[in-house]
């Protein structure tokens, strides 16, 4: 069973936020509040979801997007890793939290016609793959942003 102390420190600190809670994905979880997928722990690391209005706070901190390894290429997704004083200070790491859910869900709409059309491949190999498939669940589509 893997060490989950890490999760539950993550959402200990976003507790003042109604609704949150880590979903297992593909060896990593999925953070909620409510429907709105908004970030991604991995191996001790938080990610949050951005847009171009508020990648600057992360690059300027030095911090890196989150990376993955399919079919033998490294892909970027739009989720961010949180600095390690955000992640110490609730109160500013609820703060970058709200921005993640309120706007870094891009701009792109609600139905997949409005998704990127470098992304519709992924989209058809991640259907193929059940346990990766857990990841579009409650129209997780509509939330990523362009690689």
């Amino acid at each position: 069973m893997p060490d989950d102390s890490f999760k539950e420190f993550v959402l200990d600190q976003l507790g003042a936020l109604p609704e949150v809670r880590a979903k297992a994905m593909f060896g990593a979880h999925g953070l909620y509040q409510a429907d709105r997928f908004f970030g991604i722990l991995d191996e001790g690391r938080l990610f949050f979801k951005l847009n171009e209005s508020s990648r600057a706070a992360y690059v300027e901190r030095g911090m890196g997007p989150f990376t993955y390894e399919s079919r033998g290429r490294t892909l970027t997704m739009r989720y961010y890793e949180v600095p390690p004083e955000v992640l110490e200070c609730a109160l500013e790491l609820v703060d970058w939290a709200r921005r993640a859910i309120q706007g870094g869900g891009g701009r792109y709409g609600q139905t997949k016609e409005d998704t990127p059309a470098n992304l519709r491949p992924l989209f058809g190999q991640i259907r193929n793959f059940p346990q990766i498939a857990g990841i579009l669940h409650r129209g997780l589509e509509k939330n990523l942003g362009p690689f």
